[in-house]
């Protein structure tokens, strides 16, 4: 009918896989999740970004309906019952756990039939699946001959043997290898292409920098963050660097330059850009040695954002090592 105003309910349908808003959870007198909202349109990935214990995994359980929220709300593939449509969701918690006396295809057929998929089904599709992603020869192993990668990987196929809409990893990379880190990057890609919408955590910026659509990323059980990779990487400036054989006028550079080790001019790249500076500094003849701009990574703009998940890491392993009675 023309001129008809879409509602709330059908948006919400046709746009959202996930729309979850103002979710908070509470553990005794904890406040895990703040105010969280998160979005996922369907068919992208989206990256749950934020350093250990900052509420991901809380914030995906309430998703899942494993959780319920004591405030906020939440539609699942436009349903407030997740765990009624269990058939249409595939699930990687971050907590591992196979039956080690389970074969590989076994094991992927028995989680495809927990969300309703026939065993016989799963077999096959568990056979293929094992074939495709270079598992074939390990088809009837047993889960306990297998390396942790390979186990790692088995696990994955059993989210979406099912073929779900969607698909939620909770920090999938973790303890990985290189090669198999690349290889669950490749089958997430490929379930993207069949259509799914993948949601997954990590406090692991090059996956998500690679894989992902839109970022959410969260800190002290808050929304911090909202949008595509090349908006968060715009939270910090570009970074220009200048080289050059002759003494720079004072003031010619922003206000920010400094010099660097080597003599290296280091400042933030203006907002219109560097026609004009570098304009300005061929007119002082300062002997242009070498200028460079330097974008900002993901992993710049996270730490700006929430501080620096690898340095927090390390500050936990030295607590965890310290001597008993040592403060650090």
């Amino acid at each position: 009918m023309p001129g008809r105003r879409e509602s709330r309910k059908d948006k919400w349908r046709v746009q959202y896989a996930i729309e979850a808003r103002s979710l908070q959870k509470r553990f005794g007198d904890k406040l895990a999740v703040r105010d969280i909202d998160l979005v996922a349109r369907e068919g992208e990935i989206l990256g749950f970004l934020g350093q250990n214990g900052a509420g991901k995994t809380t914030t995906i359980r309430m998703i899942l309906g494993i959780l319920s929220p004591d405030a906020g709300q939440c539609e699942v593939l436009g349903s407030r019952r997740p765990l009624e449509i269990a058939h249409r969701i595939g699930y990687l918690p971050e907590e591992r756990g196979l039956y080690p006396a389970m074969t590989t295809r076994d094991t992927i057929a028995f989680m495809g039939a927990l969300r309703g998929l026939p065993l016989a089904d799963g077999r096959r599709r568990a056979a293929e699946l094992l074939e495709r992603y270079q598992l074939g020869a390990e088809v009837d192993a047993k889960i306990r001959t297998l390396s942790k990668g390979m186990a790692q990987k088995v696990q994955l196929l059993g989210s979406f043997v099912h073929e779900p809409d969607l698909i939620i990893l909770d920090e999938p990379f973790s303890g990985l290898d290189p090669v198999n880190q690349q290889a669950l990057e490749d089958i997430i890609s490929v379930q993207r292409q069949r259509g799914a919408t993948i949601l997954f955590s990590t406090h692991i910026m090059g996956h998500a920098e690679r894989l992902c659509d839109r970022l959410v990323v969260i800190a002290g059980g808050q929304t911090r963050f909202t949008g595509s990779v090349a908006e968060a990487r715009g939270v910090l400036p570009a970074v220009g660097a200048l080289l050059a054989e002759r003494p720079v006028p004072a003031g010619l550079l922003p206000g920010d330059a400094y010099r660097a080790e080597g003599g290296e001019w280091r400042f933030s790249v203006p907002d219109d850009g560097v026609d004009r500076l570098l304009r300005a500094l061929l007119d002082a003849d300062v002997g242009i040695r070498d200028f460079s701009v330097e974008r900002p990574t993901l992993h710049d703009a996270f730490v700006a954002m929430v501080g620096d998940p690898e340095a927090e890491d390390a500050r936990r392993d030295a607590a965890v090592d310290a001597p008993a009675g040592e403060v650090l």
